[in-house]
């Protein structure tokens, strides 16, 4: 489990000053990207991240990936017997990170990827080789995974994307738009990978633009705006709420009643 108590960040922004006299001048302005948010996801949850672009999610999750230290509140993590753990080094060993920015080493196969994060992690070879196995078959991939990184499409890039974030064996997953610009065979093996994991009893934080995919897999949305929670329920209980039939049109009336546009 893992629970967001509070949160905030601030960065700080140059902002150009207006008038005739003002020149090229700038001044720096404090900003929230993320305000006093607070939630949970538990094991065997699919919670989805929604909102606009701008909206603070990515900064959320590395918050939460503990890639990023917030300014105010705190990210609770639980293991499966749900003990906190406090130690931030335990506490990235317990979640696995996908961002849009992450790179890969281009030069090495997947499996070969793999190995070598492996033993950064301390795994055994012979259990590293049948987790590799694993991932290989929940991640359809044995048709790629001995080609160099370099050589794969967009779709099966992604999918050595996410190996790297199961080979440790997280309790917790934290998604930024995983099926972004995927073709429908490569987000299918996404959304099933995510399913699965689900059933196994894994915490999974989705963040994601497709409001159809959101709507089908997640259990509950958590939705921000302006770094602000805006709405939080299961999406038929939000699409009640809204009084729509889809959550492509709750996202917009949610939105509108905080006076912004969806784009």
């Amino acid at each position: 489990m893992i629970k967001a108590d509070n949160v905030s960040k601030q960065f700080v922004r140059n902002i150009r000053n207006e008038g005739k006299n003002s020149g090229k001048k700038r001044t720096k302005e404090e900003f929230f990207a993320v305000n006093g948010v607070s939630f949970e996801a538990k094991a065997g949850e699919i919670l989805g991240i929604l909102g606009p672009n701008g909206a603070g999610k990515t900064t959320l999750l590395r918050m939460l990936a503990s890639l990023m230290t917030p300014n105010g509140g705190s990210v609770e993590v639980y293991d499966s017997n749900m003990n906190q753990i406090t130690d931030l080094v335990e506490k990235k060993k317990h979640i696995g990170y996908l961002s849009g920015n992450t790179k890969l080493y281009n030069r090495f196969s997947t499996r070969e990827m793999l190995k070598m994060l492996s033993e950064i992690y301390g795994i055994a070879p012979e259990e590293a080789d049948k987790r590799i196995k694993h991932i290989e078959e929940v991640l359809e991939m044995s048709a790629f995974i001995d080609n160099r990184i370099e050589k794969l499409s967009t779709g099966q890039t992604q999918r050595a994307n996410i190996a790297r974030c199961l080979i440790h064996s997280p309790e917790i997953y934290i998604f930024d738009e995983p099926t972004l610009g995927l073709d429908v065979i490569s987000s299918d093996a996404i959304v099933n990978f995510m399913k699965k994991e689900k059933e196994n009893g894994k915490t999974v934080l989705y963040s994601t633009h497709y409001m159809e995919e959101a709507q089908y897999l997640c259990d509950h949305i958590f939705m921000i705006y302006k770094g602000k929670k805006i709405a939080y329920g299961t999406p038929s209980e939000l699409m009640e709420a809204t009084g729509t039939d889809n959550l492509r049109d709750t996202f917009k009336e949610l939105v509108k009643k905080e006076g912004g546009s969806d784009e």
